[in-house]
């Protein structure tokens, strides 16, 4: 799972190959469920399907957070609708670094369901139009649906319960604000699970919105035997895992509920202030 990441230059390239890659628009803004379609339908990368974070990255917000995953049985209807197999390469992409619903994608379809072959676009939309990459109007064209049937591997996961119970070092992807509890713009209680550390997902992207180094990341990202990570609900956690990989080092598991569903236990405890 070395190669995670695919420059604009190759991802054009690849385009013109013998086996191009399913490009899945994953664009999205938290709060406006229909926003993803619009952006997609305004303007997107030749051949790429609209990937939906509410609809298709997650089931229906309640008890388990408010981005708990899709069943495996609606994650495959998912994939195999898409098109998606094991023996075509897939690049997921949004225009905010991969930060709100590519990595999770990527996380989704790589680490959970398997597929061998998943990229994320480093610099996403933004790289792509800077290397003079057009972007095309017009309805979706649906593809030849697979027959796919993923290999889940719930390991990748952990519960609220293990979480609270676990030694793991475990690493929030939110803000330094919000994570001290000083601000919280989306949930009813603000705050950080007791233990954790702050490692906010934007910290792993240079000012361009790319990536940083596998050995920049390596030196920054927190070390301990086993890590757990989560943020507000289960989608920008995989910002951190993903730089894990690019790091070479080994992947943290997801904690899919992630704080949205830590608090609706009020027995769980809360932390605030400082960035532990």
């Amino acid at each position: 799972m070395s190669q995670v990441l695919i420059s604009a230059r190759e991802l054009a390239e690849s385009l013109l190959g013998r086996n191009p890659p399913s490009i899945l628009d994953c664009r999205a803004r938290l709060g406006d469920g229909d926003a993803g379609r619009r952006l997609w339908e305004a303007g997107h990368v030749p051949g790429s399907l609209h990937l939906d974070l509410d609809r298709d990255l997650a089931a229906e917000p309640g008890e388990s957070g408010r981005h708990p995953l899709p069943s495996r049985e609606a994650f495959t209807g998912t994939l195999q609708r898409l098109g998606i197999s094991p023996h075509v390469p897939v690049v997921v992409l949004d225009d905010m670094g991969g930060q709100l619903a590519a990595a999770r994608a990527w996380w989704m379809l790589a680490v959970w369901a398997g597929h061998p072959d998943v990229r994320v676009l480093d610099g996403g939309l933004r790289a792509w139009q800077e290397e003079g990459g057009e972007l095309v109007l017009g309805q979706e064209v649906r593809p030849e649906p697979s027959r796919w049937q993923p290999s889940f591997d719930d390991r990748a996961i952990m519960s609220a319960d293990e979480v609270f119970s676990g030694r793991e070092l475990k690493l929030d992807a939110r803000s330094e604000e919000r994570f001290r509890g000083e601000v919280e713009p989306i949930d009813p209680v603000a705050g950080h699970i007791p233990g954790a550390v702050c490692r906010p997902s934007s910290a792993n992207l240079t000012e361009t919105g790319r990536f940083k180094t596998p050995e920049v990341l390596d030196g920054e990202l927190p070390r301990d035997e086993a890590v757990v990570a989560y943020c507000g609900s289960g989608v920008t956690a995989c910002h951190n895992v993903l730089a894990y990989t690019i790091a070479g080092r080994p992947l943290p598991r997801l904690y899919p509920g992630s704080w949205s569903e830590w608090i609706r236990d009020p027995s769980r405890p809360v932390a605030r202030g400082g960035l532990r």
